[in-house]
């Protein structure tokens, strides 16, 4: 009867290992991804991925949500905040954005920006959450803007 015990206690702790590493690896491994060299399935100003989500979540989602795209805007904030760099790029509406988690290797870039300051930044979009999400951010200055 031990011995049973002892079988079935091995196969819920390897249950929860194999459960762990299924659901925290992911998203540990993607938050190291660089965008730089990656192809952006999607280009679109802040404004129009702001009225896309506004008008119909469900549709921009399945357009946008874990694809690498392109948004152009200007900056609203720049926040250093628990070892993240994070980027919220203006809409047209005050009360939605663009929040841009930003790659550590881009800490030599997001020092030379400014508040409403154009950029493109490429990201994998997350969704909408009040504001669009995007994760593992790279920064392109656009130049003259």
């Amino acid at each position: 009867m031990k011995s049973k015990n002892n079988f079935f206690f091995l196969i819920l702790i390897l249950l929860i290992i194999i459960n762990t590493y299924a659901y925290i690896f992911p998203l540990l491994k993607s938050s190291e991804k660089n965008l730089d060299n990656k192809d952006t399935e999607f280009s679109i100003s802040t404004k129009d991925l702001i009225k896309a989500y506004i008008a119909d979540e469900e549709r921009s989602d399945s357009l946008y949500a874990d694809k690498i795209i392109e948004v152009t805007g200007h900056i609203k904030e720049i926040m250093f905040l628990n070892n993240r760099n994070t980027i919220i790029l203006n809409s047209n509406t005050e009360n939605f954005g663009v929040i841009c988690d930003v790659n550590p290797n881009q800490k030599r870039k997001i020092k030379q920006l400014k508040k409403h300051q154009k950029i493109r930044v490429k990201g994998i979009c997350k969704g909408f959450l009040k504001d669009v999400i995007l994760l593992n951010c790279s920064i392109d200055l656009i130049p003259n803007e």
